[in-house]
C-alpha cells in the first residue's frame, strides 16, 4: 500500500470514528462535575475516537480504560492519549462490552452506546457497529445496565448518553434491580438526520412522534439524556 493510501485510510477511519452532539453533551456534564473525575480510575465502554477519555484524562482522572469493539477506534485512542500526554495513565483493549476488564471494579464508568432504534445498521459514513442499537435501541444498553453493578466500586458512578426514546423507566427498574439508583444530570436536544430518522424502527417512532422527537418541517430533534447512575445516595 502506497503512503497516500495509508493516508487516505486513516483518514477514512478518523472521519467514521467523530464525536457527535452525543459525545459534547458527555463531555459537558463530566467537566461540570470535574471534582468527582479527578483522582478517578475510569473506564469507557465504547470509546471510540478516544476523546471522551482524553477529556477525562486532562480532568486529572488517575487512570483511564477505553474498550471498543473496533480495531481502528483502539488505535486512534491510544494515538490520542499518548499524543496529548496521557499515555503512561491509559490503556485500550479491542473486545465487546465487559469482557475485557471482567473482575475489575472503576471509580466512574462512562459510555455513549449505539443506543438508537433501527431495524438495520446501515448509516452512510459510519461503521455497523456505531449503529448497533438493534429493533427497540437495547441491543447493548440492556447488557451494559445489567454489568455495570458488578465493575463499580463502592461508591462509584456511571455517566452515560440515554435516547428518551428508549424507555428510561425500563432502565431505572434495570439498574433499581442491581440496588442502583439513576438520574438524568442533563437533557438536550440533539438532531437526526433525514437518511438516520428513516431508519428508525416503524413502532417506536410512531409512539414517539411528537412525544420525545420533535419536527420542524424536514428537521427531526429527538430528547436526550445524560444519566447519573450510582448506589443510593451518591447520584445528584
Amino acid at each position: 500500500m502506497t503512503d497516500a493510501s495509508l493516508l487516505s485510510s486513516a483518514r477514512e477511519s478518523l472521519a467514521v470514528l467523530r464525536p457527535s452532539e452525543y459525545t459534547a453533551a458527555l463531555i459537558q456534564v463530566l467537566q461540570a462535575e470535574a471534582n468527582s473525575v479527578r483522582g478517578a480510575t475510569v473506564l469507557e465502554i465504547g470509546s471510540g475516537s478516544g476523546v471522551v477519555l482524553a477529556a477525562v484524562a486532562a480532568l486529572g482522572a488517575a487512570t483511564v480504560c477505553g474498550i471498543d469493539i473496533e480495531q481502528d477506534a483502539v488505535t486512534s485512542g491510544r494515538l490520542l492519549l499518548h499524543e496529548l500526554g496521557h499515555g503512561e495513565v491509559s490503556e485500550f483493549h479491542r473486545g465487546d462490552l465487559w469482557e475485557p476488564v471482567l473482575g475489575r471494579r472503576f471509580d466512574l464508568i462512562v459510555a455513549n452506546l449505539p443506543h438508537f432504534p433501527m431495524a438495520s445498521n446501515h448509516v452512510p459514513g459510519r461503521l455497523p457497529s456505531w449503529s448497533a442499537g438493534g429493533p427497540d435501541g437495547r441491543y447493548l444498553l440492556d447488557p451494559f445496565l445489567e454489568g455495570l453493578e458488578s465493575h463499580l466500586t463502592p461508591h462509584g458512578r456511571a455517566i452515560i448518553t440515554h435516547n428518551a426514546f428508549v424507555s428510561l423507566e425500563r432502565s431505572r427498574e434495570m439498574v433499581a434491580r442491581s440496588g442502583l439508583a439513576l438520574q438524568a444530570a442533563l437533557t438536550t436536544l440533539v438532531y437526526i438526520p433525514e437518511d438516520k430518522l428513516a431508519c428508525m424502527t416503524d413502532h417506536v417512532l410512531e409512539a414517539e412522534d411528537g412525544r420525545s422527537i420533535h419536527r420542524y418541517g424536514r428537521y427531526a430533534f429527538g430528547e436526550m439524556h445524560i444519566l447519573e447512575i450510582g448506589a443510593p445516595g451518591t447520584v445528584g
